[in-house]
């Protein structure tokens, strides 16, 4: 037998299970972390190269949403200035009520004097337009340097009127400061996301001058700590999901100020069910419903199955299985849609 590449394995399983393929959810849905308007790269920029994002027929979108039980979708790259009025006019102004926009920060003048009052005004200008919270993407910790070529923490306190401004408008800021533990390791046979990142280069956060996973997170906190008044929505299950869930616990119990989305994390948490569900119990109201994916109805369903199903070894590709957790049907309402209407103003 010739050897075979680890990047040919396709096994198939055979074990035979209860399976529950579900188009709609069970109660209405609000996705709480999407990308619609026009394509990003990882770090929230515009990209001309294919990334997220990038749902202009907005009818379609109505169509699948319609389909699928999902009452809102939360646009998170919704830029500043003219480009956000015209984004909130294309999905909220064709369809009210069904759509609602995040602005972003302009850093192009990051390292001039005055940048933090000044974006501060700008989420104030923002708010006004239509604009119902703040998302900063991982380029704040990953991609941007101030003036002497240091990577900008997400704690620098240059930063705090920012984080304070959106305390006193009170709309909350959606934060991403870290992804998978795994992609902040070296990229070696141990790397349990070694096929993923090689086929994703641009994922990989490893090196001289790169923060650690753990330092990023920590500094994510602080700014949490810094900022009680203003409510903070961690990405991805607080950026560790994949790695120890009751260290997400105890951010959580520290900082009641800090909420998280469940968006790109399924197999993080359909592999330790168990777990995982005791977190959504416990926690049941510090979560929000999310999925990071343009939508459609299978990707839709499958979280749906994931939250409301008993199934197990649920195939999400060859290689990654996941168990369902099976949610009582008041927690389902809470993580769906009623914990995101209590952050969001106007929802």
């Amino acid at each position: 037998m010739d050897d075979l590449l680890l990047k040919d394995y396709r096994p198939r399983s055979l074990l035979v299970t209860e399976q529950h393929m579900l188009q709609r959810a069970r109660f209405p849905v609000t996705d709480a972390h999407n990308h619609l308007g026009f394509v990003t790269d990882a770090f929230g920029e515009p990209s001309a190269h294919g990334g997220a994002g990038c749902m202009e027929d907005v009818e379609r979108v109505v169509a699948t949403m319609d389909q699928a039980g999902v009452a809102a979708v939360c646009n998170l790259t919704g830029r500043w200035g003219d480009e956000l009025k015209r984004l909130i006019d294309r999905y909220e102004g064709k369809y009210p009520g069904r759509f609602y926009t995040f602005a972003n920060v302009d850093w192009s003048g990051l390292n001039e004097p005055g940048f933090a009052e000044r974006a501060a005004a700008q989420l104030k200008e923002s708010v006004a337009a239509g604009a119902r919270g703040l998302k900063i993407f991982k380029n704040l910790g990953l991609q941007l340097k101030d003036k002497t070529g240091k990577l900008l923490s997400p704690d620098d306190p240059r930063l705090d009127p920012l984080w304070a401004r959106a305390g006193e408008l009170r709309v909350p800021v959606l934060i991403h400061v870290a992804d998978d533990m795994p992609f902040f390791q070296p990229l070696d046979r141990h790397n349990e996301a070694y096929l993923q990142l090689r086929a994703h280069p641009e994922w990989h956060f490893y090196g001289p001058g790169i923060p650690g996973h753990r330092q990023l997170v920590e500094s994510g906190l602080r700014v949490v700590t810094r900022h009680p008044s203003t409510t903070f929505i961690a990405a991805h299950t607080c950026w560790y999901a994949d790695n120890d869930l009751r260290f997400v616990g105890e951010m959580l119990d520290r900082h009641p100020n800090l909420y998280t989305d469940i968006s790109t994390s399924l197999y993080t948490l359909g592999r330790q069910p168990y777990a995982a569900r005791e977190f959504f119990l416990k926690y049941q109201d510090r979560l929000l419903f999310g999925t990071d994916h343009a939508p459609s109805v299978p990707y839709y369903g499958l979280h749906f199955r994931f939250l409301e199903t008993a199934d197990e070894y649920v195939e999400l590709d060859p290689l990654h299985h996941i168990y369902c957790l099976h949610l009582p049907d008041d927690v389902l309402r809470k993580v769906y849609a009623g914990n995101v209407r209590k952050l969001v103003p106007g929802l």
